[in-house]
């Protein structure tokens, strides 16, 4: 499918501290690319409907209607629809509040938020100081500080072993081959690229790569594939062992997230 690129729409650089939050949405056809940019207010993009992947130089986040990205102001990413999706942005002044999070992280959604954010938006981005909507805003900010992350985040690596193999896995997720197999392929001892993958990523090989592999089970899904089909994909050898692993990561089985990525529900 052809990648369509799309320039920022500058919201994000408004400096107006009477409205310390400000909001937009639109939709985003599958495959369709903000390019990479940078703003100086924080960004918090939520899918309603479909799938979201941002892009930034420690990572990749995957993102479904039940969670939103946090992007930190000034931080250089990307957005990628995954599928067609319906996106809500809030663009925060961070100089507003005091407990915002400082890195990139993909963060859950309640119900409550979620009707919040869609408030938000509906009050455009004129409305008055001490008004329903600026005290909307405020309410916002509060929920926004409280918020969790979630498990949704493939980090990066600077060391050239490791990036040879996820570039490799990325390209194939369903290689199954082991730790030192890998490091046979790379010219490291399977001690020394275990040691790299937990010094550069914060996770064992085996836990980036189940994170790889939740990553694109959720792209698949939101992309129709079924599930038995997405195991498949993905290196599993049976549906079961697939379910397990994603109800463990995600706390819903497939079916469930399928349903939720097409109604923008948060709720199991």
């Amino acid at each position: 499918m052809k990648q369509t690129k799309t320039p920022p729409s500058g919201i994000g650089c408004i400096d107006d501290p009477l409205r310390p939050i400000l909001g937009m949405c639109g939709v985003m056809q599958g495959n369709e690319e903000v390019i990479l940019h940078t703003h100086p207010r924080a960004q918090l993009a939520y899918a309603k409907a479909g799938v979201l992947r941002v892009n930034t130089a420690d990572g990749t986040w995957v993102i479904p209607p039940t969670q939103a990205v946090w992007v930190p102001g000034d931080m250089e990413h990307q957005v990628i629809a995954v599928s067609p999706a319906e996106v809500h942005h809030l663009f925060i002044d961070q100089r507003q509040f005091d407990a915002l999070p400082t890195q990139c992280s993909v963060l859950e959604v309640s119900p409550f938020l979620r009707e919040l954010i869609i408030r938000a938006i509906s009050h455009g981005r004129d409305y008055l100081p001490d008004s329903p909507a600026a005290r909307l805003m405020a309410v916002i900010g509060d929920e926004l500080q409280a918020l969790e992350p979630s498990s949704l985040y493939l980090p990066l690596a600077q060391d050239r072993r490791v990036v040879r193999v996820m570039s490799m896995l990325r390209d194939n997720p369903a290689d199954s081959r082991g730790l030192e197999e890998w490091a046979a392929d790379v010219g490291a001892s399977g001690r020394t690229l275990g040691r790299l993958f937990l010094r550069e990523t914060g996770l064992s090989f085996g836990q980036w790569r189940q994170q790889l592999r939740l990553q694109e089970a959720v792209k698949l899904l939101g992309e129709g594939k079924g599930v038995t089909e997405v195991a498949l994909i993905l290196g599993y050898r049976s549906p079961s062992a697939f379910v397990a692993m994603f109800r463990k990561a995600l706390g819903k089985p497939p079916k469930q997230y399928c349903v939720d990525l097409t109604s923008g529900s948060g709720e199991s």
